[in-house]
């Protein structure tokens, strides 16, 4: 029997090369010895045992060659991807990234030129954008609406930002920082738009499975009636906490954007690491769906302890969370300049939270905060939260 994971347990991660841990201070200035790191969407949890057992089977033979015969690998995707997300997948249409990023990168560099547009639901993942402008293309930043305290997609200002430049969008699907699932009707939506100004559609789910109870997720593959445009990417990196391995899927349907991209990924000389698809392999398991539902529910419990902590708050508001376990909190109703709340949260509370602006339009007075860590951690920055802004309560 696998033993119950205990997410309860507080790990040091500092002196590990821990970017969320080891650059909080050179970066935020939230001193290492006391601070919170909350910024970084890696979590503070090991892995299902499953992964462990994997890689401690790979140290034990001891040799470290090239990964081949992907026959289990390319199996564990088609199963989790048709188990969890009722999404058919054919072995062809798997294409192995150092990353979702890279995989952003090379479907930058396969579908667009220099000087193209390509555009952007803001905020969003600032890492689209850093891809994008490095790439030489212009990025299109069409602002989410905020209804009834959560984004909404507003199609008719983004048509009046349209020029026939435009070759790309790419969404994010849960949305991260905003937290949302989106519907049905809005990937159609989406879909749709892509259509009527011949954009490329590159959905960027890689937090599909960490959907809290009561939201359900469709992949675009299954929400776009035709796929002659669409590239998903996926990744085990996100749900298991394994994001160091570098690995993730680029899946693409059509048969000739396929082409396109399997002749950009040869020219590249890309190919996967086997520590990474030894991880996604072992991951991709009943062990890991187990291990994954319990996830959920212990941070779906840390989402309702944050929340009700801030939005305890005056002026404080943590956009309902749909999926992922990153929290975004606006502080517009503070009143403060954006130097004024970062500085109580960093300075005052020694939180490290990522700043809003670095997602884009929409973003200015948030800020995002990390939930997935042992919940005394969750319950220990509400508290400093409030100590920090004491005075408007």
């Amino acid at each position: 029997m696998t033993k119950a994971p205990n997410f309860d347990e507080i790990i040091c991660r500092l002196g590990t090369h821990s970017s969320k841990w080891d650059c909080m201070e050179s970066i935020y200035g939230v001193p290492a010895s006391e601070g919170l790191s909350m910024w970084v969407a890696d979590m503070d949890f090991r892995p299902p045992m499953a992964v462990q057992r994997a890689v401690e089977d790979m140290t034990a033979h001891g040799i470290y060659g090239y990964f081949g015969d992907d026959a289990a690998y390319l199996a564990a995707i088609r199963w989790w991807m048709k188990t969890r997300h009722d999404w058919d997948v054919e072995n062809a249409w798997i294409f192995t990234t150092h990353g979702l990023v890279n995989g952003t990168a090379l479907c930058v560099d396969t579908f667009t030129r220099p000087g193209d547009r390509i555009v952007l639901m803001t905020p969003v993942y600032h890492a689209f954008a850093r891809v994008i402008k490095a790439a030489g293309r212009e990025v299109v930043e069409c602002r989410l609406a905020v209804q009834d305290g959560r984004y909404q997609m507003d199609f008719d200002a983004w048509e009046a930002q349209m020029t026939g430049a435009e070759k790309m969008l790419i969404l994010c699907s849960p949305h991260n920082p905003g937290g949302r699932v989106w519907s049905l009707d809005e990937l159609r939506a989406v879909a749709e738009f892509c259509k009527r100004h011949d954009l490329i559609l590159v959905s960027d789910e890689i937090h599909h499975d960490l959907v809290m109870p009561g939201q359900h997720h469709t992949v675009m593959a299954r929400a776009a009636e035709v796929t002659e445009r669409l590239v998903m990417m996926t990744s085990t990196t996100k749900t298991f906490n394994i994001a160091g391995s570098h690995t993730g899927n680029v899946i693409i349907p059509d048969p000739a954007l396929r082409a396109r991209f399997a002749q950009r990924m040869a020219a590249m000389g890309i190919s996967g690491n086997s520590f990474g698809m030894t991880m996604a392999t072992a991951a991709y398991s009943p062990e890991g769906a187990a291990w994954l539902d319990a996830l959920i529910a212990y941070i779906d419990d840390n989402r309702k302890v944050f929340d009700a902590g801030l939005n305890a708050i005056p002026g404080l508001r943590s956009m309902p969370l749909e999926a992922t376990y990153l929290a975004w909190v606006d502080f517009s109703g503070t009143g403060m300049p954006r130097e004024e709340f970062t500085a109580r949260v960093e300075q005052g509370a020694r939180i490290a939270a990522n700043h809003g602006p670095s997602f884009g339009a929409g973003g200015e007075c948030c800020l995002r905060f990390n939930l997935a860590t042992p919940r005394a951690r969750v319950h220990e920055a509400v508290s400093r939260m409030q100590e920090a802004f004491a005075d408007l309560q």
